[in-house]
């Protein structure tokens, strides 16, 4: 088995209202790529998010009560604080410049996914505008996938994906936060090891395997390659979602 990961050289810096679906098949074209049948293309969530206009300006901000004292104790801008509480669940860790939340998504992450790096709005104050995650990434995957399959009439896998921490190691890395076609968890309960022992518990968060090699290829700051083309992913694909991914908060030990 082998798996080949090559990113999309020339992707244009995206603006709000950009068709993704004709972008990518041009830079498939531009790269010499054509799409086979099970092959996976992976979207940086910024570019999605960028192109659906999850842009906002902090300047139009007012921040409430608990904004305000929340961002005291933990020295941020009560405007992105506020932001951060109006896209998240609940809140589950502070420290001075980091709020850990629970996302409206499911997920936790710092910050409620909100960027401030690599975004540039149109406006006149650079530094006062953000960057949400999509509105919902699984719709959004889906979008982009049937857009692709029509035009190449072809099944394939689309995902989208973002840098996280994580609560037990150092580091960022990528995960799945939005999926079309391509299955987030592989269980393989069952299935007989090396050995012919059946496995009992192995699940394979396969989703994020590969959000993590393509953030590999990818890179986390200026290298502009947003989208990665993906062949040989060794399992089938399938119709799944986010919410195989996460776990539920009753055998969450760190929540």
């Amino acid at each position: 088995m082998s798996l080949l990961l090559t990113p999309l050289q020339g992707y244009p810096l995206i603006k709000s209202g950009d068709d993704l679906v004709a972008l990518t098949i041009q830079a498939l074209s531009t790269n010499g790529l054509t799409l086979q049948e099970g092959d996976i293309l992976v979207f940086a969530q910024k570019i999605v998010s960028k192109a659906e206009g999850r842009w906002v300006n902090l300047t139009t901000i007012s921040p409430s009560p608990r904004a305000q004292e929340l961002a005291q104790d933990i020295q941020k801008d009560p405007r992105l604080v506020e932001l951060i509480l109006r896209e998240s669940r609940a809140v589950l860790r502070t420290r001075p410049g980091t709020i850990v939340v629970e996302h409206r998504l499911g997920f936790v992450c710092a910050n409620a996914g909100i960027d401030h790096s690599n975004v540039a709005g149109s406006g006149t104050e650079q530094e006062e505008w953000v960057l949400l995650l999509p509105e919902d990434p699984d719709d959004s995957a889906r979008r982009l996938r049937e857009g692709l399959q029509a035009h190449f009439g072809i099944p394939i896998g689309v995902m989208i994906i973002d840098s996280h921490g994580r609560a037990w190691r150092m580091g960022t890395v990528g995960v799945a936060i939005g999926l079309a076609g391509v299955p987030g968890l592989v269980d393989l309960r069952g299935k007989p090891d090396l050995f012919g022992y059946r496995l009992r518990i192995t699940q394979v968060g396969a989703g994020d395997e590969l959000a993590a090699a393509a953030s590999l290829v990818m890179g986390q700051a200026a290298e502009g390659t947003p989208v990665v083309h993906v062949r040989g992913f060794p399992y089938p694909l399938r119709e799944a979602s986010l919410a195989e991914l996460l776990r539920p908060i009753d055998q969450d030990l760190f929540r």
